[in-house]
């Protein structure tokens, strides 16, 4: 498995939205990479999510996701922000009828599509909005971790948020280079 970086130009994250909204399962595939970015999910979890998980009994989209995480079998509970709801407003208008335990990320050939596919999906995406760094599944979240650092979350709360053991693993996780590093000597001028 190859290291993946996160996406930290915003431009790139908005031309991949449009990118993927207008693929053959737009809606699908934007709602898988709007939740991913801005819920911090692994793919495995993002993946498993059910239809009664992001909409109520009316088939509107719901304030917030409670799940328990597959890796470590923590409960995870979360709002969702604005882009977050309006990526489920778009899938639940797509789809029309829909079971509550159908899978929200659903194949084809029945099921839900796996993390082999959603990668195809996210790097075909990527590549399409010339990102060069390498792209996966993990990227969401680590895209989520890097923005959500650098709009100023404080890093024991984001080590927490993504269930790291130390500040040194989120830091590195996130892709906190040397260079942002020296920038922090270079910039203290007292």
């Amino acid at each position: 498995m190859e290291f993946v970086q996160p996406i930290r130009d915003t431009g790139k994250i908005e031309l991949m939205k449009r990118i993927l909204l207008r693929g053959a399962n737009g809606p699908r595939d934007y709602l898988m990479f709007v939740l991913g970015i801005n819920s911090g999910l692994r793919i495995s979890d993002l993946l498993e999510l059910k239809m009664k998980d992001i909409a109520d009994k009316k088939g509107a989209p719901v304030k917030r996701i409670s799940l328990r995480e597959q890796k470590t079998g923590k409960a995870k509970d979360f709002p969702l922000g604005k882009s977050s709801v309006k990526a489920i407003a778009v899938y639940i208008k797509s789809v029309g009828a829909y079971e509550p335990c159908d899978y929200v990320f659903f194949s084809k050939k029945g099921g839900r599509i796996t993390r082999q596919h959603a990668w195809k999906i996210l790097n075909a995406a990527a590549r399409a909005a010339g990102i060069k760094d390498n792209i996966g599944t993990h990227t969401l979240r680590k895209t989520f971790g890097y923005h959500a650092y650098n709009q100023g979350v404080d890093i024991a709360l984001l080590m927490e948020t993504l269930n790291h053991s130390a500040q040194s693993i989120t830091l590195r996780y996130i892709g906190i280079t040397q260079d942002q590093k020296d920038r922090v000597y270079r910039g203290l001028n007292l």
